[in-house]
């Protein structure tokens, strides 16, 4: 197992930030291996182990064979190397050896890098730098072999996406002709079928919106309303892609985002210390994408880092939650969007404290201010401030501080999920988060006190992603700790 993914080390001499052990499990690409590199988080198997100032631990770990299995870190990436034959990043010796790291400093001497560890991390960081610097011969980036046949292909695309959507209009207004209640009597298959049309177009964002509609068909009461509204924001999506010629620029974009076209990231690079305020996976069909959610302490913008896994295989971009990297991303295009790539790295990884927050009942605003420059938004980032976890009738709500948390538990939280937002001083948490184990460790650390949340707060509710002692301070200088409590 080998990967080296971006980024340089520090110079030596400079600070390195120990990982914590939530830290470390986050990185774990699923269960197996978060629970094999469990087993090797103890000095047992493991000898010859070491760190430098530049961030990098190694280790050999006994296996089942009669040579150990060599282990590099490069915590800075981070990257991993492994003699082991693991298609997992990082697998589970990698796991073992962080999780050792955070737990028993004494068993990392600083010393010179071992051999083998040397020439693995020289490579990498050769390879690091002539990537990040100007492309041989002096020239610029280079683009497309053939702009020309490029653009015919582009040009071909969006007429086959031009055709698709005109298809689903003429079948949403025959889906309205009929009345929605129809809809629960012709089954899924109607929806597959014109999915299936909308990839034929190559068109996927307009498929996956399709297959969503499916869903609603029949979920509950109030189904027909809800289904009325998520015809009426793919309708807008159609409109918007026959009439994108004149859009602004930057809605264009999103657009095009949102049928499902290809974009790159462009635009000037954005350096900053970057707080890694969550990281989790979801399954995307046969894929598994994986978001990683930044806040630049600088500049004060949030960005998301996506990555995907296919086949089995989880994604390999992967950040410590609640460390900060000083980094440069580059942002992709369109209004209200957040996605971004991460670029060079300069310097270690710190620990840190949770970034500057709002009250809970400023954070509808928020979202309904995204919702004006992308209207299909599900959710929007925000970090809420002083707030605390109380049940109500329908499931829990962050109740703001300062405010009456019994009354807020009295709030009516019986109004079907619209595409909208909720007033006063208390939010509820969408009922995706609320089998989850997160919501029971939010509970725990608050204790009935306020704490610091980050999540996405949408038409459903507010879903948090990860939670801050509440004795640590905003934008505070952090501990090697790890005082972030991830939620997912």
């Amino acid at each position: 197992m080998q990967l080296s993914h971006g980024g340089e080390s520090s110079p030596t001499g400079a600070p390195v930030a120990r990982w914590s052990v939530e830290q470390v499990l986050a990185l774990a690409p699923d269960g197996a291996s978060l629970k094999a590199g469990t087993r090797l988080g103890a000095a047992g198997p493991w000898s010859g182990t070491g760190c430098d100032a530049s961030g990098a631990v190694w280790g050999l770990c006994k296996g089942s064979g009669s040579t150990p299995y060599r282990t590099v870190v490069d915590t800075t990436g981070p990257a991993y190397a492994c003699s082991c034959p693991s298609r997992k990043f990082p697998c589970k010796h990698a796991l073992g050896l962080l999780l050792l790291r955070a737990s028993d400093d004494g068993a990392f001497p600083p010393a010179e890098p071992a051999d083998w560890a040397e020439e693995w991390l020289t490579g990498r960081r050769a390879r690091a730098a002539r990537e990040s610097g100007p492309a041989a011969g002096g020239d610029s980036v280079r683009g497309p072999a053939d702009p020309a046949a490029a653009r015919k292909r582009a040009e071909r695309r969006a007429e086959r996406v031009t055709g698709g959507a005109q298809e689903l209009e003429q079948r949403l207004g025959d889906l309205l002709r009929g009345g929605l209640a129809a809809t629960d009597r012709s089954g899924y298959g109607l929806w597959e079928e014109t999915a299936a049309r909308m990839v034929d177009a190559q068109a996927p964002g307009l498929a996956a919106r399709v297959r969503e509609l499916g869903a609603i068909t029949g979920s509950g009461p109030g189904w027909p309303v809800r289904l009325l509204e998520e015809c009426g924001l793919l309708h807008l999506l159609d409109t918007a892609w026959l009439g994108r010629d004149r859009l602004p620029d930057p809605l264009a974009a999103t657009v095009r985002t949102r049928v499902g076209l290809p974009q790159s990231a462009e635009g000037p690079p954005v350096r900053d210390q970057w707080l890694v305020l969550a990281q989790y996976d979801t399954p995307d069909g046969k894929i598994v994408a994986r978001r990683i959610w930044l806040y630049g302490r600088g500049s004060g913008r949030t960005a998301l880092l996506l990555s995907f896994g296919a086949a089995g295989r989880s994604p390999a971009q992967a950040l410590p939650v609640g460390a900060t990297i000083d980094a440069e991303l580059t942002p992709y295009p369109g209004s209200g969007q957040l996605r971004a790539e991460l670029g060079e790295q300069f310097g270690a990884t710190t620990a840190a404290g949770p970034p500057p927050g709002i009250a809970a009942a400023a954070a509808p605003a928020v979202y309904g201010n995204a919702l004006r420059d992308d209207p299909w938004l599900d959710a929007w980032p925000v970090t809420l401030r002083d707030v605390i976890p109380v049940p109500s009738k329908d499931g829990w709500q962050l109740a703001d501080a300062h405010a009456d948390a019994h009354a807020n538990a009295r709030a009516d939280a019986h109004a079907e999920p619209h595409r909208g937002t909720r007033t006063g001083s208390a939010l509820p948490i969408a009922p995706a988060a609320l089998s989850r184990p997160g919501l029971w460790k939010l509970v725990a650390l608050s204790g009935g006190g306020p704490v610091t949340v980050f999540g996405e707060i949408g038409h459903r509710g507010f879903e948090p992603f990860a939670a801050w002692d509440p004795g640590e301070d905003e934008e505070g200088a952090g501990t090697t700790g790890g005082p972030v409590v991830q939620l997912v």
